[in-house]
């Protein structure tokens, strides 16, 4: 039921994938009216009046973290209300803000150092300990991910790092490495509810899903709920895809929260239990709904 610029729903996104294309089913089946918005074809001016953009609430799906931000922040200052919006995307879209607030809400995680030079990340590597991770401060899908074993391999690699073009390239972010089950844990946070947690299952260290990893149902306890809700809590989302791992006591921590949620994997193997976008499509509707009022 995609009805242009008469809709007050609108979808922002650069491409129609799987995951989106359930979300605009969703919306279709709730005979919501939406818009589509392709960000490449999208521009802004200073000061746009807010009928320049008649939609009350856009549904942020545009997988470029720059230009999702660039776009949410747009789009807010003409009075548009936005899911997830600019200041939560800015802190998910970087991990050294997210460890920052997540530290503030004082939820568990792994220990994790900001290097401002890779002489400093390796001083800082000497208090966390080995093994550890070295982790960019943007991107998905474990790339860029390392392991570093012993300060020398650190050291070798610091000194690549040193040698990369542009300031941010030698900020350095490092991380105590957990030594997981095989799996880490993706829970889903919609509207402040926990809908459901799967594990990621993989003999690699990256567990995603879009890297080859499985997915089973994990069962949602008080304390996994708890956790996945505060974190969302954390960084301002609406909705979250919320990544746990057990360390070796069975202790939850928290690894990072994502706000452009695929939910694919989870899906699939959640099966009946959980309509992700249903529940996404009904969050929509319901603040759509506030924004009239």
């Amino acid at each position: 039921m995609n009805q242009g610029d008469t809709a007050q729903i609108a979808v922002l996104a650069c491409a129609v994938r799987a995951d989106e294309r359930r979300l605009l089913d969703a919306l279709d089946r709730r005979k919501v009216s939406y818009a589509c918005l392709d960000t490449r074809q999208l521009s802004f001016a200073p000061g746009s009046p807010p009928a320049a953009f008649p939609w009350q609430l856009v549904m942020n799906r545009e997988i470029g973290q720059v230009r999702a931000a660039y776009a949410a922040r747009s789009l807010q200052a003409a009075g548009v209300t936005v899911m997830n919006d600019a200041a939560c995307i800015e802190v998910c879209g970087d991990k050294w803000r997210t460890s920052l607030a997540l530290a503030a809400a004082g939820l568990p995680a792994p220990r994790t150092a900001l290097g401002l030079t890779p002489q400093a990340g390796l001083d800082a590597l000497d208090q966390i300990g080995y093994p550890a991770l070295i982790k960019p401060l943007t991107g998905s899908w474990g790339r860029l991910i390392a392991e570093l074993r012993d300060r020398q391999l650190a050291s070798e690699l610091f000194e690549y790092v040193a040698a990369l073009p542009g300031p941010q390239s030698h900020l350095v972010y490092v991380q105590e490495l957990i030594v997981k089950p095989g799996r880490d844990i993706r829970a889903i946070v919609v509207g402040g509810d926990l809908i459901g947690a799967t594990y990621r299952i993989a003999a690699d260290l990256k567990t995603n899903v879009a890297r080859g990893a499985t997915s089973k149902p994990c069962p949602p306890t008080p304390e996994l709920a708890k956790l996945a809700i505060e974190a969302a809590a954390a960084v301002g989302a609406d909705i979250a895809a919320v990544d746990l791992v057990e360390d070796r006591s069975g202790n939850l921590l928290v690894l990072e929260v994502n706000h452009r949620v695929e939910f694919s994997g989870f899906q699939h193997a959640m099966g009946d239990r959980v309509d992700v976008a249903g529940r996404i499509a009904d969050l929509l509707i319901g603040r759509a709904s506030q924004c009239q009022n």
